[in-house]
């Protein structure tokens, strides 16, 4: 089980691996096998096979954002109410605001519920310094 005081430690190295590419951190993020609930229905990925899909979203978008909003932690959950950001290949910045639940089981994102809005969207308040911070 996870504390909550381990829970932003986790989170700021995921958002490293986003950020930084810091593929290196991500055995230390990802469990094994991990549930994701998305646009695309649910399913289960190993850490390698999530890894490579991230590799390919770099690849396409890499200048991609995360950029939080709001969150919060709890007990081996974790919520996040944010927005990705990028250049398309036409040059223009694109947007989609989202809100996502993690479910963490031993230091480690097991399971993920994801829900998106359009492209386009956004949040109107202002983002976060970090995924972690207030």
């Amino acid at each position: 089980m996870t504390t909550t005081s381990t829970l932003p430690e986790l989170f700021s190295r995921w958002e490293k691996v986003w950020h930084d590419k810091s593929y290196d951190l991500a055995a230390s993020c990802i469990a094994d096998n991990y549930t994701r609930h998305d646009e695309s229905g649910s399913r289960t990925v190993s850490r390698d096979e999530y890894l490579n899909e991230m590799k390919g979203v770099h690849a396409d978008r890499p200048d991609i954002r995360v950029i939080v909003f709001d969150h919060d932690f709890g007990e081996d959950r974790a919520w996040f109410r944010f927005m990705f950001r990028w250049t398309n290949a036409e040059g223009e910045l694109i947007s989609r605001a989202g809100v996502q639940v993690y479910r963490t089981e031993d230091g480690r994102i097991a399971e993920t519920w994801i829900a998106m809005q359009p492209a386009g969207s956004s949040w109107n308040d202002k983002p976060q310094p970090s995924w972690t911070s207030s």
